[in-house]
């Protein structure tokens, strides 16, 4: 275990970034996270130190995420494992959410880890070393939850640079790991990280059923761990050659396979049709 990597992680004043943040520090590893509020990163971690940086960035902004990933090197001298955690879910149908409803949730979720990889890829570049981790969801994988469309969609577009990183970065000796997570037991169902509609349609009566399950019911009630999922990560961090694409939690291997079996089953079924464009079939 090299515990002198520095890791950055953004999105780490709650949830599975806090958590990440906190067992790095235990296991002997210097960590740069950032939040909107870098009180709140002091509040639940610490002060800074010389293995601790608490950095205020707005993920949006790509000229804070630059000086955010400066500060870091000129504060622990390297950069060498990013982690691109920061996101919130847009419960909504399709008709229902405003266009600043959608860009919102993909400024964030989307073009933030596009300015992180954008910034950092100059360090890991140069040192020829490196691993990203980017945070998707097993909903970036199979999207087949009524009301959660948009949010289901900007993780379908980190898993599609995703895979185009991997396959850019390897040149350079940098590692790349697409995470799919399941259902994890921390706040990111509460009231202030999820958001829900402005203007609701009660004519979506499965998406408002869905809505109010992971409200009501599947908040607080996840069945992971996240200080399992920080071990996980690590691990991973550990490995020679680490998978690009990574599912974790029972759940997520179970809409994971339920995917595969239906595309599996429909390409089967519709094999003759979907052949039949080529210039010489018969």
């Amino acid at each position: 275990m090299n515990t002198k990597k520095v890791w950055f992680v953004t999105g780490a004043s709650k949830g599975l970034g806090l958590t990440l943040a906190k067992s790095l520090l235990k296991n002997g590893y210097r960590v740069a996270a950032t939040s909107r509020n870098k009180q709140a990163l002091m509040d639940t971690i610490g002060p800074k130190s010389s293995h601790f940086l608490p950095i205020n960035m707005d993920l949006t902004k790509n000229n804070d995420v630059r000086e955010a990933i400066e500060a870091t090197v000129l504060h622990f001298g390297q950069i060498d494992v990013i982690v691109n955690n920061a996101g919130y879910s847009q419960i909504g149908t399709l008709e229902e959410l405003s266009d600043e409803e959608v860009m919102t949730n993909f400024r964030v979720n989307v073009f933030g880890s596009l300015h992180v990889i954008r910034n950092a890829a100059v360090y890991l570049r140069k040192q020829q070393s490196g691993h990203i981790f980017n945070i998707a969801s097993i909903g970036g994988y199979t999207g087949n939850f009524a009301g959660f469309g948009i949010y289901c969609s900007t993780k379908f577009a980190v898993a599609g640079f995703t895979e185009a990183l991997a396959e850019e970065m390897k040149l350079f000796q940098v590692k790349t790991t697409l995470v799919y997570p399941g259902y994890f037991r921390t706040n990111f169902l509460a009231e202030g990280s999820i958001q829900t509609p402005a203007n609701p349609m009660q004519e979506y009566k499965s998406a408002r059923e869905l809505e109010q399950a992971h409200l009501n019911e599947i908040n607080g009630n996840q069945p992971n761990d996240p200080e399992k999922a920080a071990d996980v990560l690590m691990a991973l961090s550990q490995q020679e050659n680490p998978p690009v694409h990574f599912f974790m939690g029972e759940d997520a291997y179970h809409y994971a396979r339920l995917k595969i079996e239906t595309i599996q089953k429909e390409m089967d079924a519709h094999r003759h049709l979907g052949l039949s464009t080529g210039f010489d079939h018969q």
